[in-house]
C-alpha cells in the first residue's frame, strides 16, 4: 500500500491524530486534528504544541515525560483551552514511536468528548424535566379536586347567609380558590403545541423585542446578532413567543433597570438533543451582562416555584422549558458574574 493510501485512512478517522518531535513540534496532523484546532496542517507544521494550548502545563509535562520514559501517557476528560478562547474536553493517549531508542517522536490521539458529556447532561435534564412534570401533574390533580369542592361549598354557603355583609368572606374564599386553580393551570400548560406551522424565529424575536421594550426600563438595551440564513421552525408561534418572552423577561429582571441583552441566532448542523440527532437545529442565545445566577441555584432554575427573586412565582422558566420540550428542543443555561446565557435549541423541520 502507498503512503497516500495510509494518509487517506488516517484522515478518515474521527479521532485527532498528531505526530510530534522531541521538542513537541508538529510533524503531522490528520483532518480531525485540523478541525479540532481550527488550523490547517500547512500552517501548523513545525509549530510547537505548547503554542496551540493555553495554560496546559500539566498536559505538556505529561507528554515530555512520556517521551523521556517511553511509557504511554493517558488522560481522561482533559480540559484544554485553545488560543481562540475555546475550551474542549478530550480523552488523550500518547505513545512514543518505537523507531528509535530513545524515542524522538510521539504519537498523540485526542478524542473530543464534549458531545458525549453534553448528551449525558441533556438526557439527565430531559429525564429530570419529565419526572418533575409528572409530579406536578399528580400534585395538581390532588389540589384541584378539593379546590372545586371548597369553591362549591362557599357558593352554597353564600346563598344561605342572611347577612349580605358576611358574603364578603365567602367571596374571598371563592376568589382565592380561583387564583389557586389558575396558578395550577399555568404550571401545567397544555400537553402539546396547538396550531403548528412554519415559523420564522426572527419574527418571534422581533415580537418579543417589541413587547419587552414597551415594559422595560429605559436603561436596558437590546442588541441583535441574527443569522438570516436560518430556515423556519415548525411549531406553535404563540407558544414559542411565550417561551422566548419568559426567558427575555427573566434577563430583564436580572439586569435591574440597567444593562444589555443580546439576542443571537445561529444554525447547528448534525446536532444531538438528548438521544435524538437532528440535521439542523436553530440556536437562540439570550445573553445578559447582569450579576449572574449563583452556582447553587443553576441546577434548580427550571423547577416550578423556584425563583431567585422574593416577588417571583418561579414559573416563567419552567413554562418556557416545557414549551421548548414540546417542540422537541431544550433550554440550557451557563452563568457567571457579568454574563448569563440562556440557549434555546429548536429542531428545524417537522419533529414528528
Amino acid at each position: 500500500m502507498s503512503r497516500d493510501y495510509y494518509r487517506r485512512v488516517v484522515d478518515g478517522l474521527s479521532v485527532a491524530v498528531l505526530v510530534l518531535d522531541r521538542r513537541l513540534r508538529l510533524l503531522f496532523m490528520n483532518t480531525a486534528a485540523e478541525t479540532l484546532f481550527e488550523l490547517s496542517f500547512r500552517k501548523a507544521y513545525k509549530l510547537a504544541l505548547p503554542t496551540l494550548i493555553v495554560g496546559g502545563e500539566a498536559f505538556i509535562t505529561g507528554l515530555r515525560h512520556c517521551l523521556a520514559s517511553g511509557y504511554p501517557y493517558i488522560e481522561r476528560e482533559l480540559q484544554l483551552i485553545l488560543p481562540v478562547e475555546r475550551t474542549i474536553t478530550v480523552d488523550c493517549t500518547a505513545v512514543p514511536l518505537p523507531e528509535r531508542d530513545p524515542a524522538t517522536e510521539l504519537l498523540l490521539e485526542l478524542r473530543q468528548v464534549d458531545w458525549r458529556l453534553r448528551i449525558d447532561r441533556e438526557e439527565h435534564m430531559l429525564a429530570q424535566h419529565h419526572t418533575t412534570r409528572a409530579l406536578v401533574r399528580n400534585l395538581a390533580h390532588e389540589v384541584k379536586n378539593p379546590l372545586g369542592g371548597l369553591r362549591g361549598a362557599a357558593q352554597l354557603l353564600e346563598r344561605e347567609l342572611p347577612d349580605p355583609a358576611l358574603r364578603e368572606y365567602t367571596g374571598i374564599i371563592i376568589g382565592e380558590a380561583d387564583r389557586l386553580r389558575n396558578l395550577v393551570d399555568r404550571m401545567l400548560g397544555p400537553n402539546q403545541p396547538n396550531a403548528c406551522d412554519e415559523v420564522s424565529i426572527h419574527e418571534i424575536l422581533e415580537r418579543v423585542c417589541a413587547l419587552v421594550k414597551a415594559e422595560a426600563a429605559p436603561g436596558i438595551r437590546i442588541e441583535r446578532d441574527y443569522d438570516p440564513s436560518i430556515p423556519p421552525v415548525w411549531g406553535d408561534a404563540d407558544r414559542l413567543i411565550q417561551a422566548v418572552l419568559n426567558v427575555v423577561r427573566n434577563a430583564v429582571q436580572a439586569l435591574d433597570s440597567h444593562g444589555t441583552i443580546i439576542l443571537r441566532t445561529r444554525v447547528q448542523r448534525q446536532y444531538t438533543i438528548g438521544a435524538k440527532r437532528h440535521r439542523l437545529v436553530a440556536q437562540l442565545d439570550v445573553i445578559d451582562d447582569g450579576p449572574g445566577i449563583p452556582p447553587e441555584q443553576q441546577d434548580q432554575i427550571f423547577y416550578p416555584m423556584v425563583s431567585g427573586r422574593p416577588t417571583g412565582t418561579g414559573l416563567g422558566l419552567s413554562i418556557a422549558q416545557n414549551i421548548v420540550n414540546q417542540h422537541g428542543g431544550l433550554i440550557e443555561c451557563a452563568s457567571r458574574s457579568g454574563e448569563t446565557i440562556f440557549t434555546l435549541l429548536l429542531p428545524l423541520g417537522k419533529t414528528g
